[in-house]
């Protein structure tokens, strides 16, 4: 391999006047170093890369220039060291010569392309002076300029030239935003997204849309300002209504739904960091085609994947989307993927969805009880937003809800002190006839009775109505209501009412029995 390699590279240096010579050296190069990585090392070591890097520069026969970037490129390729070597900004200048110039042509700029390429991918320094030396703008500007309108609907025969370039660029400009992540590159591709959106809009075949899919969805990849630029343009629709028309034709193409699932993912990766944007899907329904497609029976592990996450994240944050994932049976799916799946990737992207729906239960459990009372009290609450805001008829709720708790405990105090003063009225009245029962055969007995009954004839009618009338004038005004409940009507003060005069204090005495007989009499009819 090694005295191939020193062979090889003297014929280049020693056939400068023969092009087909040197294209075939070149060839046979690429040959013994592709996916040869000790080959490729050993090539650099004796300086053949930096020959062929000059080689395609200086040559003055595109064969030649064309061979060598493409050698270049595998080379750079197979080697990790081989693209350290290179990957410098003379480099970058030096290609974007090739894609300026209006000599070169359709070939020659695609393997200039194809050198990007390799210098870019999984090298954060070569997405730095791609975008440094100006390369990523004419790689944009092809991205724009390559295919025409007539360009875009290819034939069935194998894709022309400028196809191979357009595809090219395409792929160089997916290797410049990620891996790793380029914030700065995905800013400035987003300005071709009205071009992909309008291609998207007239163009179903797959050499196409598969293309723009992987730029727009690495595009987007994680970034936030550019997920939003892709909505606002109406990428985001573009999508769903590309996805509504490739659902109604796979049933009749295989091709359709191999092709769904990518515009799935593409779709998936503009709403992952910001599910909120997912509203934009209802009016397409794009959770139900979903849906469809994860029932197709020639789906692998990796698209059901794709499938589910994208349903996932349109459910996040979307009631609407919510309520159309369960109308459609998605909860029941989901655990039928659950079960009888065995990849564990597969059950954690149905877990993610039945989390969702968790959410989602809870959530619109909790706001039909809400409908159901609004409902219920729509004119009582139609009438309090004319009279005022609800916190201010909460708060006259929780005053009258005080007032009547003290109207309560104030008629409990009173109820106990009418108790209290029954109690001691009975009292009274069983000490007094205690004190003045007498013998009725007494002269004297039966002699102050009847003085009772000839002097003091008005005593016990008078008193007998002052005790019935004196409540009535004695209870203030707010007991009213309560003595008409059937409450005790009694004085407020048990000796609150006056006697007339008599001659002699036992005629006083004497007096008060009937008054107390009376009152007894009744407070049991009133109890």
């Amino acid at each position: 391999m090694k005295t191939d390699l020193n062979l090889l590279l003297e014929c280049l240096k020693y056939q400068m006047d023969c092009p087909a010579s040197q294209k075939e050296a070149l060839i046979t190069i690429y040959s013994i170093c592709q996916q040869n990585s000790e080959a490729s090392e050993y090539f650099r070591e004796i300086g053949g890369l930096l020959f062929i890097n000059d080689l395609a520069k200086s040559s003055a026969h595109c064969i030649v220039k064309e061979a060598a970037l493409f050698t270049l490129g595998m080379i750079i390729e197979s080697n990790v060291y081989c693209q350290e070597t290179l990957c410098t900004s003379a480099l970058f200048e030096d290609l974007t010569l090739f894609l300026i110039n209006k000599e070169s042509g359709v070939n020659l700029k695609r393997m200039a392309v194809y050198v990007i390429l390799v210098l870019v991918s999984n090298n954060s320094n070569g997405q730095t002076y791609v975008r440094d030396t100006g390369c990523i703008g004419l790689l944009l500007q092809l991205f724009r300029t390559t295919l025409s309108s007539f360009e875009i609907n290819l034939p069935d025969e194998a894709p022309n030239q400028c196809y191979q370039l357009w595809s090219s660029v395409c792929s160089t400009l997916c290797a410049c935003v990620n891996n790793p992540q380029n914030e700065d590159n995905q800013n400035i591709c987003c300005s071709v997204f009205q071009y992909a959106k309008e291609w998207l809009e007239s163009c179903t075949e797959p050499e196409i849309v598969r293309p723009i899919c992987s730029f727009v969805a690495l595009t987007v990849a994680n970034n936030a300002y550019v997920q939003q630029y892709f909505v606002s343009v109406g990428g985001l629709d573009t999508l769903a209504k590309v996805l509504v028309r490739l659902m109604h034709h796979s049933c009749l193409s295989h091709s359709s739904t191999k092709l769904a699932v990518v515009i799935t993912k593409t779709l998936d990766a503009c709403i992952a960091n910001d599910s909120a944007m997912g509203v934009v899907l209802t009016k397409y329904h794009t959770v139900s085609e979903l849906l469809k497609l994860l029932s197709n029976d020639t789906l692998d592990t990796g698209e059901k994947i794709s499938i589910i996450l994208a349903i996932g994240h349109c459910t996040e944050g979307c009631e609407q989307n919510q309520c159309e994932l369960l109308q459609n049976n998605g909860l029941p799916l989901m655990i039928q993927v659950l079960t009888e799946s065995q990849d564990e990737e597969l059950n954690k992207a149905a877990t993610f969805v039945l989390q969702n729906c968790k959410r989602m239960t809870e959530h619109l459990s909790l706001k039909t009880n809400n409908n159901s009372l609004n409902v219920n009290n729509a004119e009582e609450m139609e009438v309090q937003v004319r009279k005022g805001s609800l916190q201010d008829y909460w708060k006259k709720a929780k005053e009258i809800l005080h007032r009547i708790s003290l109207l309560e405990k104030e008629h409990d105090e009173e109820r106990v002190q009418r108790e209290a003063i029954i109690r001691r009225l009975l009292e009274a009245n069983a000490r007094a006839s205690k004190r003045h029962r007498v013998n009725p055969d007494d002269p004297k007995t039966h002699m102050g009775r009847i003085q009772k009954k000839v002097h003091c004839p008005q005593l016990a009618s008078k008193s007998g109505v002052q005790l019935l009338a004196s409540p009535v004038n004695s209870l203030p005004l707010k007991n009213k209501t309560v003595n008409s409940l059937g409450s005790v009507n009694v004085p407020a003060r048990p000796c609150g009412w006056t006697n007339p005069p008599c001659t002699t204090h036992k005629r006083q005495t004497e007096s008060l029995l009937p008054n107390h007989t009376v009152n007894e009499n009744t407070t049991c009819v009133k109890k």
